[in-house]
């Protein structure tokens, strides 16, 4: 079985453990890396040593969706949801 190609990444929530391990080994094998995170300034050897751009987040906002769906009642359910940053441009 062949193994999908991705022409982009993105890794949210990024930091200096395993998400920047995973941005090493997506670059290696091709794809466009983009990382979030609250603090950008802290991914900037990253962003360097790899090539990914970073990019500013609020996971609080996303949190709170999160929780909100986790407190839906009984009766209702949630099939799929998207989550994006109100500065994505399309």
């Amino acid at each position: 079985m062949a193994s999908p190609t991705y022409t982009f990444a993105l890794i949210v929530g990024a930091g200096q453990g395993l998400s920047a391990s995973l941005t090493r080994l997506l670059r290696k094998e091709g794809p466009t890396v983009a990382i979030a995170a609250r603090d950008t300034a802290k991914l900037a050897p990253l962003c360097t040593e790899t090539g990914a751009r970073a990019f500013a987040c609020d996971p609080d906002a996303i949190a709170l969706t999160y929780l909100n769906i986790l407190r839906q009642q009984r009766s209702a359910w949630t099939w799929e949801i998207e989550l994006r940053l109100w500065l994505e441009r399309f």
